[in-house]
């Protein structure tokens, strides 16, 4: 556990304001002008949030976005939460009990009830896990099954073995019993992450090829329940869940999520009121920083470039190399975000994650593919003479939301002027439509990003191995494939210290070989009122959570 006197320090130097705790993975509670105090009356009211794309999925098992799984774990819990400080607490489990050699759980689970009034029971853990890991799913995220260790996650993923030999089962209603094929230093807090909450089998089956696409086919047990809702919606309506087993620490009436894409737009319907959170973007930042109602924030997610190595070209690693040093970062993140972002020498953010030697994974290690634009000249000069072509064309990709235009466009410009020859035509459209021509391989360049699942460089190094779904360039390298593997289920997998060394190894062969192009550590200027406190913003896993907050 990092002490919070270290991570403040470091928060310091990189310009954010924020307290991490635990495990690299923290958060910071809203509480304006520094109160941090809990309101002494509230009139409920429903809380007003912006968002900047569209819930791409409600469904637990097959959401893959960071926006569609703040929604989620709002209306659903699994048998952790996390408290202010990112530590895994019990939420639907009673209780937890770990066998010696750490193979084993056992849970009991509350008296709990979904939003319809059935029972939450521990079928409801087995089906959805099940249905997670199941081949026939299709899930992007049905990897977490191995991450967690669950017995035979493997053979059921390559679909060598049936579901039911998955490493879970319910010996009663009430009791969930967890096997592991080794010990998963961070399962508890992997079970907070959305992939792992339950799913009532019967609700499911009832709702057949509808299910978590609108309110009627969306089944709660979290603190809220979803009142309005369909898939691609600018607003998404949530009220109380009165069903909850702790309805009574609930104290708005709901939430409402507005989709708004456009900044000034954002910040129009804040100072008019429809708004009660809302994210700033460049100038704006400049503009509002000295308000008592604006709020700095720290973010786990890594946004990076990613070149399809598929396409002719892109396989050479010069050009890569090129690419990536070719832009001003600094740039990037003091003239065009100015929310608190860092530049991103690296794969594996930093405050992710503490190892063995109770250091975080960035300290010691070297940057990589920092902006050096005569190098990118000279290795420039090298890949048009292997590739034998003096002038190249790509498209890149980019997500409609106003900064991750104005990232793409300055990248396009520096690109251009610093390697003469090189062309970037930008390709923007909805975030749903851009991870999905990225997933089918159908891109040449894009702008992406990955927000951390738990509290360990696994969840961004297993991004980059062979089979990976997330492996968007397509890059292939058996060493890098068996040093993640052994990390995940063999020898280094037990031994923590070889672990450690071992994944920085395999995050300088993704450096070396310009795999991606990282650009910044996303850092959130928010605006939050004044008499809005307890949204808990963490940089692991689901970033925001809204259960606690209160609104005078």
């Amino acid at each position: 556990m990092k002490s919070i006197k270290k991570l403040l320090s470091l928060a310091v130097a990189m310009s954010l304001t924020f307290s991490l705790v635990a495990c690299g993975g923290g958060s910071k509670t809203s509480g304006n002008n520094g109160s941090g105090s809990e309101a002494s009356e509230t009139s409920g009211g429903t809380l007003k949030v912006q968002f900047d794309v569209e819930v791409a999925s409600m469904d637990p098992q097959i959401a893959t976005d960071g926006t569609s799984f703040e929604v989620i774990a709002a209306v659903t819990e699994g048998l952790y939460s996390v408290d202010a400080d990112g530590n895994p607490i019990l939420a639907m489990a009673e209780s937890a009990e770990k066998s010696e050699d750490g193979l084993t759980y056992t849970f009991k689970l509350k008296d709990a009830k979904w939003s319809n009034g059935t029972a939450v029971t521990a079928n409801d853990f087995v089906f959805a896990w099940r249905r997670l890991a199941d081949p026939k799913t299709a899930s992007e995220y049905a990897f977490m099954a191995s991450i967690a260790g669950f017995k035979n996650a493997d053979a059921v993923l390559a679909g060598e073995k049936g579901v039911e030999e998955l490493g879970v089962k319910a010996e009663d209603d009430k009791t969930l019993v967890v096997e592991l094929s080794h010990p998963v230093t961070f399962f508890e807090s992997l079970m907070t992450f959305p992939s792992f909450y339950p799913v009532n089998e019967e609700f499911f089956k009832q709702a057949g090829d509808n299910f978590g696409t609108s309110a009627d086919t969306i089944l709660a047990n979290g603190p809220f329940k979803i009142a309005s809702y369909e898939p691609a919606a600018t607003t998404i309506e949530l009220v109380k869940n009165d069903q909850y087993w702790d309805a009574s620490s609930v104290k708005l009436d709901g939430i409402q999520f507005q989709v708004i894409k456009e900044a000034q737009q954002t910040m129009l319907s804040y100072q008019n009121g429809d708004l009660d959170v809302a994210t700033l973007a460049g100038e704006q930042v400049e503009q509002f920083k000295t308000d008592p109602e604006f709020n700095n924030v720290a973010a786990g997610y890594l946004w990076y470039i990613s070149p399809n190595q598929k396409v002719k070209g892109l396989e050479n690693e010069n050009l890569r190399k090129a690419i990536a040093l070719s832009f001003d970062k600094e740039a990037i993140v003091n003239n065009i975000l100015k929310d608190g972002s860092i530049v991103a020498d690296f794969a594996v953010p930093k405050l992710l994650a503490t190892g063995p030697d109770g250091k975080d994974f960035r300290e010691g290690v070297q940057p990589y593919l920092s902006t050096d634009k005569e190098k990118a000249k000279e290795y420039f000069e090298k890949a048009k003479k292997e590739l034998g072509q003096e002038t190249f064309t790509y498209k890149m990709v980019v997500e409609d939301t106003e900064s991750a235009q104005n990232v793409a466009q300055f990248i396009q410009a520096q690109v251009q002027e610093n390697l003469p020859g090189f062309t970037i035509e930008l390709e923007v459209m909805p975030k749903k439509n851009r991870v999905e021509r990225m997933q089918a391989g159908d891109y040449e360049i894009g702008l992406t990003r990955w927000g951390p699942d738990y509290a360990d460089p696994m969840t961004y190094l297993d991004m980059w191995t062979t089979d990976s779904p997330n492996n968007y360039g397509l890059w292939s390298n058996a060493e890098y494939d068996k040093i993640i593997e052994s990390a995940k289920n063999g020898e280094l997998s037990l031994d923590p210290e070889a672990r450690w060394t071992a994944l920085k190894d395999a995050e300088k062969m993704v450096m070396d070989e310009a795999v991606i192009f990282p650009v910044y550590q996303k850092g959130n200027a928010v605006m939050i009122k004044s008499n809005v406190s307890g949204i808990e913003y963490h940089s692991v896993g689901v970033t925001r959570i809204f259960k606690n907050v209160t609104k005078k």
